[in-house]
């Protein structure tokens, strides 16, 4: 497999995995298809409660789209339209809309497009010698508004601005400080990292996650909650795992929860 998109589940966790590792891991447009297929994958697989994103092997996440095929697939206007609204949107679109929780596990360089990626993820953790940026303005094209988006809505214009005007390469810690990853360790312990996140996620009530990761994007619209909305903020009360969660405590023993 010189390419693609592998997937992977144990233990309530699916790991997508980006795979071309002859171009660090660069994402093509069979790769992007096969990224919205993944994500639609772990919607209709029940039992996964925690999606963890990486890159193959350790030298990157992402080092950007694939430039070689740019010729081909970005060769017109209708062409690059298509690109951008239909591959690219739908596989970041997913990964953003997913109701489980994600984590992005970065090792090297997240560039271009894999900061795209890593952007939409709810968690992102890195190792202390990774990269990021978008240093496109050197090859002369403008990144897609509709994919600026997620990071004018993640660090807000100042901060995209600076990576685009600039097109500099940033350090793990300045990326930290800049509000582009939740939290950085050593590179040998990034994977681990990744997996206790994930392993602390799966250990709570799947329903809950799914309702903060639901609040937190109603909330970010600005407007009053409705009376409705606030009832439905308690649904919680109707679910066995609210009663399981208090029993544990009440026995001080571990909760075993079931999503229901």
């Amino acid at each position: 497999m010189d390419s693609g998109i592998l997937f992977d589940f144990s233990a309530g966790i699916a790991t997508v995995t980006l795979h071309n590792p002859g171009k660090l891991n660069a994402v093509n447009a069979e790769m992007w298809r096969g990224l919205s297929s993944a994500m639609q994958r772990v919607a209709q697989t029940p039992e996964v409660r925690c999606v963890i994103l990486r890159g193959a092997g350790e030298e990157a996440f992402a080092a950007g789209g694939d430039i070689e095929e740019f010729l081909t697939v970005r060769a017109t206007v209708e062409d690059a339209l298509h690109y951008h609204d239909e591959l690219v949107a739908s596989a970041l679109d997913a990964i953003r809309s997913c109701a489980l929780p994600t984590v992005a596990a970065i090792r090297g360089a997240c560039i271009g497009g894999g900061l795209e990626i890593a952007g939409c993820c709810d968690i992102r953790i890195a190792g202390e010698s990774s990269r990021f940026g978008a240093p496109i303005n050197r090859l002369g094209f403008s990144m897609y508004p509709g994919e600026m988006a997620g990071l004018l809505a993640l660090v807000g214009p100042a901060v995209v601005l600076e990576i685009l005007l600039e097109g500099r390469i940033l350090s793990a810690r300045e990326a930290l400080d800049k509000g582009l990853l939740s939290r950085v360790v050593d590179d040998a312990r990034v994977f681990d990292e990744a997996a206790a996140c994930a392993a602390r996620i799966c250990a709570g009530a799947p329903l809950v996650a799914r309702w903060h990761k639901q609040w937190v994007k109603r909330l970010m619209n600005g407007a009053p909650l409705s009376e409705a909305e606030k009832r439905e903020a308690f649904d919680f009360l109707a679910t066995a795992d609210y009663r399981e969660g208090l029993d544990a405590f009440l026995h001080k023993r571990t909760p075993r929860f079931t999503g229901r």
